[in-house]
């Protein structure tokens, strides 16, 4: 009997122990997704706590990637744009002020765009936030934003931090964390909403590593834009337009 090929399907994968750099959605991943939908999900998506207006959405460009291989991948544009629209949530929940509203959703559309692979990539937000401070004019410009220096300092803080655990923090960082600790902690948030798409579930979010209360409605909409919006992309539709998609089902 010949030997079996490695598997492909990121489930698989993951079972095992193997993960690769780099790891994309399949449908067989999103289907045992799908199957596995959490109880804190199933509630109804906005219930009582209607959300008063759609929040923005930013899907950043492929090019802002280190490699079109991670554009595409479980920390690439749809992932980036969808923590942008969670952290739009977060924001009008908590009462949050316009202009840090603005620098919280421009720190969560890039805020792994400079990971060099899918894994842990320890300093990749320290990355990101060197390349926002250098790139953000353009960045801004391809956004239609209009951020003072103060607002992208705030959101280049907030995406340095995302990925260190609060225990974590140096001295440095402590004393950085609470120049924008609010931006810092909606950001940590809305990202650890959007790990409903990993393939295990002890990856899944776990609310008590946060600082802020997520209320239990969002749950549910973060589960289906990140389901509706990688459905319709594995279908072939564009990052954007899966993104609409997922929109216009869920908070319409």
């Amino acid at each position: 009997m010949p030997p079996q090929p490695p598997p492909t399907i990121l489930r698989e994968l993951a079972e095992r122990g193997c993960l690769p750099d780099h790891q994309a959605m399949d449908r067989p991943t999103l289907t045992w997704i799908a199957e596995h939908r959490p109880a804190e999900t199933a509630r109804p998506a906005l219930g009582t706590e209607a959300v008063p207006d759609r929040p923005v959405l930013l899907v950043p460009e492929e090019g802002w990637f280190t490699t079109r291989q991670a554009a595409n991948g479980i920390h690439g544009v749809r992932h980036n744009a969808r923590v942008c629209l969670l952290a739009g949530l977060l924001a009008q929940h908590h009462h949050l002020e316009p202009e840090q509203t603005t620098a919280l959703c421009l720190a969560a559309a890039v805020h792994d765009c400079r990971r060099d692979n899918d894994r842990a990539d320890l300093g990749h937000g320290q990355r990101a936030a060197a390349w926002l401070a250098r790139r953000h004019p353009t960045v801004t410009t391809a956004f239609s934003l209009d951020l003072t220096s103060e607002q992208v300092t705030a959101a280049c803080t907030a995406i340095s931090l995302h990925d260190v655990a609060y225990p974590g923090f140096s001295s440095a960082q402590q004393h950085a964390y609470q120049r924008a600790r609010v931006l810092t902690d909606l950001l940590k948030a809305a990202d650890c909403l959007d790990r409903y798409r990993l393939p295990l579930t002890r990856w899944w979010p776990d609310v008590s590593r946060l600082r802020i209360p997520v209320p239990a409605w969002l749950h549910r909409v973060a589960f289906d834009l990140m389901l509706r919006s990688e459905q319709a992309h594995l279908d072939g539709t564009s990052h954007h337009d899966a993104l609409i998609h997922a929109i216009q089902t869920i908070l319409t």
